[in-house]
């Protein structure tokens, strides 16, 4: 395989949104965020990567929505950072306490968005997780500079300290991804939240963009007075994914999981978010 994205055709555009998927269920996770794109009206190019864990006959229902495929491997990193980043071995050392990935989660899969910056043939794109609606139009974020991504927000306002890399802004560049190769497969080198960890620290200057540009699914329950719909440009379903079935924050999470359900199926998608139902704050949280 070449050591860059290998494409079905010429781009179309001077910018792309740009998505990962890694295994059959991000690209379900795909196809509803390719259909909120297209329905945002963008004219941006519609970009997946996608790593051998995908066959191609599993992108076929992703064709019906016009994106440029892209395949391409993981990384070309060592062999003592593959296994320090290992899923056992990683989750062993970072656990995640707050909610529960898929079995399918593969850490080393996360690096690949890496390869953005290869895509040198488009003067800016932006990223977003195929976990995520986009439902508003982000044209705007092809202004913004580099690097761009939202606080990783859904617990406390502590939270406004950290970024989430399921939305981001950049600039592609090979001479940036070879400096990024460089740096991240340093001897001992850790990434405690993989790419997240390894952005943050490559761009500790990342410019901030509203939580509505990357806004996660657990605000609903957590941070219940942030959620509004009017404002809400990109829904990402951090941790439990909308398509697993009877996951323990299913009922918590009902109206977000048939929002993704309508996207995932073309089927009733309200054409005013505003009218969707709001959050209940928790019972201990209530003003009696």
């Amino acid at each position: 395989m070449s050591d860059t994205p290998e494409f079905d055709r010429p781009p179309a555009s001077a910018f792309a949104y740009v998505t990962l998927v890694t295994n059959r269920d991000y690209v379900l996770g795909a196809s509803a965020l390719l259909r909120s794109l297209l329905r945002s009206g963008t004219g941006a190019d519609l970009v997946v990567l996608y790593t051998p864990g995908v066959d191609e006959q599993d992108l076929a229902i992703l064709k019906p929505f016009g994106p440029r495929l892209g395949r391409c491997d993981r990384l070309p990193t060592s062999a003592g950072f593959n296994e320090r980043h290992e899923r056992g071995r990683l989750h062993a050392a970072a656990p995640f306490t707050k909610g529960g990935k898929p079995v399918f989660h593969t850490p080393l899969d996360n690096f690949v968005k890496l390869r953005l910056w290869q895509l040198s043939e488009y003067e800016k794109v932006v990223f977003i997780d195929a976990d995520a609606l986009v439902l508003k139009n982000c044209d705007k974020l092809f202004g913004y500079p580099e690097f761009c991504a939202a606080p990783n927000v859904y617990e406390s306002l502590a939270d406004f300290h950290r970024m989430n890399s399921g939305v981001f802004t950049a600039r592609p560049d090979a001479a940036t991804f070879d400096v990024m190769l460089d740096r991240l497969d340093r001897p001992d080198a850790f990434w405690r939240r993989t790419d997240q960890s390894f952005l943050e620290s490559f761009f500790p200057d990342w410019h901030g963009l509203p939580v509505f540009y990357n806004m996660l699914q657990y605000v609903w329950f957590n941070l219940p007075d942030l959620w509004d719909w009017s404002q809400i440009h990109v829904l990402h379903y951090q941790y439990e994914k909308p398509w697993q079935d009877g996951h323990d924050k299913s009922h918590r999470l009902g109206p977000l999981i048939d929002l993704w359900q309508a996207f995932a199926t073309g089927e009733q998608i309200p054409d005013d978010l505003s009218e969707l139902p709001g959050p209940v704050a928790p019972a201990d949280k209530r003003v009696c």
